[in-house]
């Protein structure tokens, strides 16, 4: 295994300063020994690599890498597959999976480091398990009493909305341990700090917060080079559509994962799409139209076989509501062609008793209230009550 090297340096109009180059434009890391979180996302404005830009410091030392589900690389395309431990083969320094037999770093990864530093690129969905990944992180700096650096980047979908249930602590799992909403509405930095604070998570923790960004903005607002933070999240198109359609791989259906549409692609065989689509977009929801398609995974569920179904194109990311728009297709797709549709059973993320549906959606409500055909606003007016709470627990924690 080798780290990422940047070989020419584009002009960038970038208006959001990343919290690496805050961190780089301190002193903060003079001589000290480091070990850092990341994956070919942590790029910059330029798209240097932070590993590249903290080696050529003078003084600092990286002394280990680690890194989250996919691979240090981000070469594992499928999810659910563990990823080998390895060594930079350039620097001689250790690359230790955090998606292996442990999912936190052990005492003997962490000794002789002064700091550990977290620069992962988040995609605001609380089933995304990059967030986790830090959580642990910071549970195991905390028992050996190391610091922690979170780097703050961008949440690409923004961070005024929040949406979806919130997870219900009976449901948690590697993707989802603590009762935050599916559509989270914090940046990672934000999220660490509500985390080890809320939950005693106990480490010694630093922000280096960004510069320029504000709420309201996504991705393609900073300035900011895209790259995929994983490899079933291509595009921003891929995050904006992902907290709702994540929802699917509690299902029989394809969420697309095998396409070079993964989430926006919804189907399976058996299902009509133009019969589909007409009812769907017969319902007029706010900022979203649904295109009938036909596609064939490569991989993952139905590879290989040819499958009916909707491509999710967002018209107004103001009104589109990820979250609403999964309740209403997973309704439409039962109603359309039950005979498609199946609730997928365990094991799922290291969970084996547990529905995949309900350790994702974060309670066993939803899938009930999915099979009794309850009104979307019933459904949604179930979440009213635990995101206020949440949105009050997370006002004291935003930094922007």
């Amino acid at each position: 295994m080798t780290t990422m090297t940047t070989m020419a340096t584009p002009t960038t109009t970038a208006t959001v300063a990343l919290g690496i180059d805050r961190l780089l434009a301190s002193n903060r890391l003079d001589g000290r020994r480091i070990g850092v979180v990341t994956n070919p996302a942590s790029i910059d404005a330029n798209l240097a690599h932070t590993i590249d830009r903290l080696s050529s410091r003078d003084g600092v030392t990286v002394a280990a890498l680690f890194g989250p589900q996919h691979g240090f690389r981000a070469d594992v395309q499928d999810n659910m597959i563990e990823t080998p431990h390895g060594k930079d083969q350039g620097r001689g320094i250790p690359i230790y999976s955090l998606y292996s037999e442990t999912r936190e770093p052990t005492p003997e990864m962490l000794e002789g480091l002064d700091a550990l530093v977290i620069d992962l690129q988040d995609v605001g969905t609380r089933v995304y398990t990059y967030i986790h990944t830090m959580a642990h992180c910071l549970e195991a700096a905390g028992r050996v009493g190391l610091e922690v650096i979170v780097c703050d980047r961008p949440n690409p979908i923004g961070g005024a909305l929040v949406e979806g249930p919130v997870l219900d602590p009976a449901f948690r799992s590697f993707v989802g341990l603590f009762p935050i909403p599916l559509r989270h509405g914090m940046t990672i930095g934000e999220l660490a700090r509500l985390l080890n604070e809320t939950y005693a998570l106990g480490a010694s923790l630093e922000v280096s917060q960004m510069a320029g960004w504000d709420r309201g903005m996504y991705h393609d607002d900073t300035g900011l080079p895209w790259v995929m933070p994983s490899p079933n999240i291509p595009t921003l198109d891929s995050a904006t559509v992902y907290p709702g359609s994540v929802l699917f791989e509690g299902t029989t259906l394809s969420e697309g994962r095998g396409t070079t549409r993964p989430f926006e692609l919804i189907g399976g065989p058996g299902v009509r799409p133009d019969a589909l689509t007409d009812r769907l977009n017969g319902l007029d929801l706010d900022g979203v139209f649904f295109r009938p398609v036909w596609f064939e995974p490569t991989f993952q569920k139905h590879a290989g076989v040819c499958c009916g179904g909707c491509q999710i194109h967002v018209t107004d990311r103001k009104t589109f509501r990820p979250v609403r728009t999964a309740v209403v297709l997973m309704q439409t797709v039962r109603a359309h062609a039950p005979e498609a549709f199946a609730w997928r059973s365990p094991p799922y993320e290291y969970e084996h008793e547990k529905m995949p549906i309900d350790i994702l959606a974060g309670t066993d409500r939803f899938r009930a209230q999915i099979e009794a055909g309850q009104p979307l606003g019933d459904i949604e007016a179930d979440w009213t009550a635990a995101l206020a709470s949440f949105g009050e627990r997370r006002r004291a924690y935003l930094l922007y």
